[in-house]
């Protein structure tokens, strides 16, 4: 799909300046289709900033780095005055960190500044020329194409739990959209983000992404691009930029989720805990923006969800990266190979950087809830495909929950 891995011969970029920009997975349809992730988007932006650690900074202006993230970064022999300025940007395989207890994302403070995040892109990869032919037979009829309708600002009237979430990869500076989620152990009061694993891990070939920061709302008041290059941070950002404390994806992601294929789709999702950059005022991403969506991890097969609406920023062609659209659809199934789940699709025209975007439909309650978040789809566009999400997609969401109960 046009999000996240895009094919080296159909690039997304958003703008002349881009030069790379992956897409989540890519993958082939019998018929040829090519599949790209949604996700990223990446620009080239240097940036400088002043790191603090994932805690506020002392009064004095030293860091303070909790002891589970100085142990970390010793272990692995990361010095925080040298990732603060620009050791982060070293991507030798032997230093890049992959294992699902190896994620550490210092805050540096003002690295996300507006040129950044509006320049943050949707990186290319080669389009994977395989086929589907372990899909059990159970694939539906490709969707038609639905056109993405742009959401009327201010987007947090409309989405409050919507936003976008940034990080840096070898390729450059990306971009995936993401939803807040409700955490059980902290009720009304959660810290939790849900996007694709694509958005956070590499996967089998990669590691961990880092400066991973999430914006509630960005561009609220869908200013349009010419008008956000002088835009103030609280304009792109008017709800905060909120840092990646940790973050968690699936085994089978970091163990099988490829930059082209599909491979590892069907559990592409990730949970991330943010803690404000700036220290914040005591609320909670959930008390601050207002609100948080529950998540279902027993939706019903397609038979059973009469209707999905998938939310995201799309930046490749024709879209910018800088409003937000959703595409409402009934979905279908579709299956990637026969020892995995299969997937929800529906049609929609969103490209890359709608990757990890939330898909939201009524439960048996009669209440919004996530049931998935966008993956893959066609380099040419018309439908996009999710994760259905069951057990693994629990243990994931449980654990991170689980980790932060007691703070």
């Amino acid at each position: 799909m046009r999000s996240i891995r895009p094919s080296s011969t159909a690039r997304r970029g958003r703008n002349a300046r881009r030069t790379t920009s992956p897409v989540l997975a890519a993958v082939a349809l019998a018929s040829a289709l090519a599949l790209t992730a949604t996700a990223c988007d990446s620009g080239g932006a240097e940036a400088g900033g002043e790191a603090s650690a994932s805690a506020a900074s002392e009064g004095d202006g030293k860091i303070t780095i909790p002891d589970d993230i100085k142990d970390k970064l010793k272990e692995h022999g990361i010095d925080i005055d040298k990732w603060k300025n620009g050791a982060w940007k070293n991507w030798d395989r032997d230093d890049w960190l992959r294992e699902a207890d190896e994620y550490i994302n210092p805050i540096i403070k003002g690295l996300w500044n507006p040129d950044r995040m509006r320049d943050a892109d949707d990186p290319d990869k080669a389009v994977d020329a395989g086929d589907l032919t372990g899909d059990q037979g159970v694939t539906d009829p490709a969707p038609e194409p639905v056109d993405a309708k742009a959401v009327s600002p201010t987007y947090h009237a409309k989405v409050p739990e919507a936003g976008k979430v940034f990080f840096d990869s070898p390729e450059g500076t990306m971009v995936c959209s993401a939803t807040v989620v409700k955490d059980p152990a902290h009720p009304g009061k959660s810290n939790l983000v849900w996007t694709a694993g694509h958005c956070v891990h590499a996967g089998k070939k990669g590691g961990w992404y880092r400066n991973i920061a999430f914006a509630p709302s960005y561009n609220d008041e869908g200013k349009p691009a010419e008008e956000l290059q002088n835009a103030t941070r609280e304009e792109v950002a008017p709800y905060g930029v909120w840092w990646g404390d940790w973050a968690q994806t699936s085994d089978q992601w970091i163990e099988q989720g490829g930059e082209t294929g599909g491979d590892g789709a069907s559990y592409d999702f990730a949970v991330i805990h943010v803690t404000p950059e700036d220290g914040g005022n005591g609320k909670s991403l959930e008390e601050t923006v207002g609100s948080a969506l529950p998540v279902n991890f027993k939706a019903p097969a397609v038979t059973g969800v009469d209707s999905i609406t998938a939310t995201g920023y799309p930046a490749a062609p024709p879209f910018d990266g800088q409003a937000l659209y959703q595409c409402q659809d009934k979905p279908g199934r579709l299956s990637i190979n026969k020892a995995d789940p299969t997937m929800y699709r529906i049609g929609c025209t969103m490209t890359g950087g709608s990757s990890g975007g939330g898909w939201v439909a009524t439960g048996s309650d009669g209440k919004p809830a996530l049931v998935s978040n966008t993956s893959i789809g066609p380099a040419t566009a018309g439908w996009l495909a999710g994760p259905r999400l069951g057990g693994v997609a629990q243990g994931v969401y449980d654990s991170v929950s689980k980790k932060f109960a007691g703070r």
